[in-house]
């Protein structure tokens, strides 16, 4: 008898793991599907939902930042075109461009420019048609705030050749903060990817089925006591060994006298603030230096020096 000890025990461990591999797969599969679901909902006209791909440039001192992503969609009544062109504001604190007589800072007569305008306080179509009659070559929409980068397919008919995006309140009053400080920003606008929408309003309730059926899998597997993957661990581990490594990093108070606080040096390059006596910075490995409430959330998340792209935990 117990010389199958040994080998029961080895059969329990295999059937162990092969329960959770079906589990992990049956999981990833209704995860997998459900999210194919829900971006294949159809909006209210049943149009194809393009999304919008922003290419943002904009100058913090000597340097010049970019970032591209995909972070809009088009209008449904939008031409799906290139457009790009310096970034504009309305005048005033209204910033729905709802009044006809809405102005906007306008660059040089030449250059094109774009309108970033607040959702709300009248119709999508009325506020592209104010920033087109003042001479806008696209106009872009950021929703209202608290819905974080939520987007949607706008309706705006009658809007002719504008060209019309959405963005999330985000990335929308990052750029509004931006603008307001003065620093100049341009967009390119270019054509994402298409989502076509297959269900219809006759099969819904499928959709409603699956829905309630991946719920109540993932309620059931909630419930049951997990053991964490390999890769959990893996993840865990370097969040820690970010945390210490961003504790064992230099932090300095800066005083009057200091190069930093100089009004024409550098600023901090994570929330473009001047740098100013008392601020608590912190010196990475690298010696770029940041505000410490500023950087700590951000090698949290990313590990690396928003400049030089150092990796703090190579180094």
């Amino acid at each position: 008898m117990t010389v199958n000890q040994p080998n029961q025990a080895y059969r329990g461990m295999r059937l162990f793991g092969m329960t959770s591999w079906k589990q992990s797969f049956a999981s990833s599969w209704l995860l997998r599907f459900s999210i194919f679901l829900l971006l294949s909902l159809p909006d209210s006209e049943g149009k194809a939902i393009w999304t919008a791909h922003l290419n943002i440039t904009f100058q913090v001192g000597n340097r010049i930042i970019s970032e591209l992503g995909e972070t809009g969609v088009f209008g449904n009544h939008s031409p799906l075109e290139k457009v790009a062109g310096v970034v504009v504001l309305p005048e005033g604190w209204n910033q729905n461009a709802c009044n006809p007589m809405t102005n906007f800072s306008r660059p040089e007569p030449t250059e094109s420019w774009l309108a970033l305008i607040e959702r709300g306080g009248c119709t999508f179509t009325h506020k592209i048609k104010v920033a087109a009659e003042k001479g806008a070559n696209g106009v872009i929409i950021y929703n209202y705030p608290g819905t974080g980068n939520k987007v949607f397919p706008m309706s705006h008919q009658g809007t002719g050749t504008v060209v019309a995006v959405m963005i999330g309140n985000l990335k929308g009053m990052e750029l509004f903060h931006l603008i307001q400080k003065g620093v100049h920003v341009t967009i390119i606008i270019e054509v994402g990817r298409r989502h076509i929408p297959w269900l219809n309003h006759h099969i819904m309730s499928l959709f409603t089925f699956m829905a309630a059926t991946v719920a109540c899998f993932f309620l059931y597997c909630a419930r049951r006591p997990r053991i964490p993957s390999a890769a959990t661990r893996r993840r865990r581990q370097i969040k820690a060994d970010v945390k210490k490594a961003i504790g064992e990093l230099e932090l300095r108070v800066l005083k009057e006298g200091d190069k930093e606080v100089d009004p024409n040096g550098d600023s901090c390059v994570v929330c473009f603030d001047i740098y100013k006596p008392k601020d608590t910075v912190r010196i990475l490995t690298c010696k770029h230096l940041f505000h410490k409430a500023c950087i700590d959330p951000w090698l949290l998340a990313h590990r690396t020096c928003p400049m030089c792209k150092c990796d703090i935990l190579k180094v």
